[in-house]
């Protein structure tokens, strides 16, 4: 795939900010990544992370810190080392879903054309196993996507996840009606991981049990068990957070790094 204009820049300290004209979104859109320093030579898997509503590309890095977690278990627990890619959502309102909407489809931005930009930048992970994670928000596309693409993707994982488009309208000042979706795949992530249950890749999510979206992993948990759909899920001290987040990444990236 190509950009009809890509730029970019390094910033230094592995991490590349770019801008590329989306033929998804039908406009500009920004990403950042990260390659570990003194990376051997061969295959780079690449992460995908999602940020939550009001985010953008800059948030897994300068809010998440999301290159120091990776370099540290890389360090001191031998972590295969990854590349990461950070997109913004599409920018639209206060958060897109991840979601195909009449005017923009943020779902093949993140599917198709993420991992063609982070291949224009470090060719080493174009044919490499991928993965998906995200954040609230984040965390409902990286299911909801990860579910509905199981063929693109080696695992999943998420932190504090939304579990259906419903519960955006918690936190985002756009109503339903406004979203203007043209997305023929179910809303929810329970509908989305059943519907693909027997192709599902590796699986896991995780919550905070003082986070406001404690109930609803709970349940999307309890369903996923009674489906006898595999999959990990853990409950951890703190809330919907960006210390939490930060935290617990690293959980994310021993799961991703497991399997490789």
């Amino acid at each position: 795939m190509s950009f009809r204009t890509f730029e970019s820049a390094s910033v230094g300290g592995g991490i590349t900010h770019a801008t590329v004209k989306s033929a998804a979104l039908r406009r500009r859109a920004d990403i950042s990544f990260y390659v570990p320093p003194d990376v051997a030579s061969g295959e780079l898997p690449l992460v995908i992370l999602l940020h939550g509503v009001y985010g953008s590309h800059w948030a897994w890095l300068y809010q998440g810190g999301a290159q120091q977690v990776l370099d540290r278990l890389i360090q001191e627990e031998k972590l295969p080392p990854l590349m990461l890619a950070m997109p913004s959502d599409g920018l639209w309102g206060d958060g897109s879903g991840y979601l195909r909407h009449r005017e923009a489809d943020h779902a093949r931005w993140i599917v198709e054309e993420v991992p063609a930009a982070a291949a224009a930048v470090e060719p080493r992970c174009e044919n490499a196993p991928r993965f998906i994670c995200g954040l609230s928000m984040g965390g409902y596309g990286a299911l909801r996507l990860g579910a509905l693409h199981a063929d693109k993707f080696a695992a999943i994982s998420a932190h504090s996840s939304i579990t259906d488009v419903a519960q955006m309208q918690g936190f985002v000042e756009e109503t339903a009606t406004q979203f203007d979706l043209a997305d023929d795949q179910p809303l929810t992530v329970i509908d989305c991981l059943k519907a693909n249950a027997e192709k599902l890749p590796r699986l896991r999510f995780d919550c905070g049990t003082e986070d406001v979206l404690i109930v609803p992993n709970r349940v999307l948990h309890h369903e996923l068990e009674a489906a006898g759909i595999p999959h990990q899920y853990a409950e951890f001290s703190g809330g919907h957070t960006w210390d939490y987040w930060h935290a617990h990444l690293a959980d994310t990236l021993r799961f991703f790094g497991a399997g490789l």
